[in-house]
């Protein structure tokens, strides 16, 4: 396929229905030649990036799978990172001829290089044998499907939205979510004159931040527009732009996020919201069970909402993510039924997933009550595409270097517009 087959347009357009009528050689490299070889290996190794709250969760899963099946699963995790570090340590793994039989992995851009490049099988025959069409969200087939080519099985869907602190709003006399941008400004100045800060965001590795950043361009831009920047489709050297970057610095300037938060990490500031050191943060449904109940905390004391927009549909930033076959695997097979393990109801409700994209694996309303209430309210609105997967590495790298100088004063607004126009224009070539 040529480089435009695969860009960021073909991405936010898919259909999810266009399944190949090609079975897996053809699809996986295009002849006999590059079928995979079932060598009936009862070895795999599974890729991932679990955390120290999850991965224990996910191995006594994967040991019941072997168990089952005679099989031995390795489980290697690359946590903290996010999509900065971990896309390549795989991709060098996968050059190397050292590659995971199978790896989780993000949609949208992060996950199309590995189906370009054949890298990745494609599951299309998997699809069939297991009937997983029918059994997820059709959106979330959709993120992993890369120009009709379902090149990897969804195993979650994440919207993000606003995890505060009831405590830290009612000390400052917030008495409800905000339901404008003008109220939430008007909340934080609240929040920050009770000595509070308000957002608990942190720029190393860009993509904790870029969550504002994308937020506000959907509040100054709205749906249609926003859609057409991240495609392409539309200049970023435009007034909306220079708007949502203008903001973004007068949120560090008044002192809405923390201090140096370009230089903070993600993964010590998130959860701040939790110990009451800031209000609120910007983030997914996870953060109920690997946040407020890992830290002690009862759900009842947090609440969640929608960043306002002001626009409609109302929509907040969202992605997928799951999991990819290695076209060399040596046992596909046993890697696809892996995947259909993983993917069964029971299998996602013994791992605390909270954003289940399977029917009958939605979050308990007893035991993870926030992510219920979010799943079958704000869960359900249509999303944006978050920005680290609405664009390949190499430009979203670009871009969290613009964000980082704009909040740095090395680069004024007007000037990170263009900078970005210049980082698409690239891209489009």
């Amino acid at each position: 396929m040529t480089d435009s087959a695969f860009n960021r347009r073909t991405f936010l357009t898919l259909s999810g229905g266009a399944a190949l009528a090609a079975g897996l050689s053809a699809c996986t490299g295009g002849g006999a030649s590059d079928a995979p070889t079932n060598t009936g290996s009862k070895e795999l190794r599974l890729f991932t990036y679990e955390d120290n709250s999850t991965i224990d969760l996910l191995k006594a899963q994967i040991k019941q799978f072997d168990t089952q099946n005679g099989t031995t699963t390795t489980v290697d995790s690359l946590p903290g990172s996010g999509a900065a570090v971990y896309p390549d340590k795989l991709r060098t793994e996968l050059l190397g001829g050292t590659g995971p039989d199978v790896w989780r992995i993000w949609g949208g851009q992060i996950g199309a290089p590995f189906v370009k490049a054949k890298q990745a099988m494609d599951l299309s025959a998997y699809y069939d044998k297991y009937g997983w069409a029918s059994k997820l969200n059709p959106a979330a087939v959709s993120g992993m499907t890369f120009e009709g080519l379902k090149g990897g099985l969804p195993y979650i869907a994440l919207g993000i939205g606003a995890w505060y602190n009831k405590a830290a709003f009612a000390k400052a006399g917030v008495t409800a979510p905000p339901t404008s941008y003008e109220e939430l400004e008007e909340a934080n100045a609240r929040i920050l004159a009770s000595g509070v800060t308000p957002l608990g965001t942190a720029g190393k590795y860009g993509w904790h931040v870029m969550r504002l950043y994308e937020y506000l361009l959907e509040v100054s831009a709205g749906p249609e527009l926003h859609d057409k920047l991240l495609t392409g489709a539309e200049s970023w050297d435009r007034p909306e732009v220079v708007t949502a970057f203008t903001n973004f610095k007068k949120w560090q300037d008044q002192k809405w996020i923390p201090e140096g938060a370009i230089g903070l990490d993600p993964a010590d500031v998130e959860l701040w919201y939790v110990q009451g050191k800031t209000a609120y943060t910007i983030t997914g449904p996870w953060t109920e069970a690997q946040g407020i109940q890992a830290g002690g905390k009862k759900s009842a004391d947090f609440g969640v909402f929608p960043f306002p927009t002001g626009h409609e549909p109302a929509r907040h930033s969202g992605f997928v993510e799951g999991y990819m076959i290695n076209a060399k695997a040596g046992n596909p097979d046993m890697a696809a039924a892996l995947l259909d393990f993983l993917i069964k109801p029971e299998t996602q409700k013994a791992m605390n997933i909270t954003a289940s994209i399977v029917a009958g694996a939605e979050p308990d309303q007893a035991t993870l009550p926030l992510s219920y209430e979010w799943s079958q309210g704000s869960g359900k609105q249509p999303f944006y595409t978050i920005q680290d997967q609405a664009f390949p590495k190499k430009q979203a790298d670009q871009y969290f270097a613009i964000q980082s100088d704009v909040l740095q004063g090395k680069t004024n607004p007007a000037e990170a517009a263009k900078q970005m126009q210049v980082v698409i224009k690239g891209w489009q070539k």
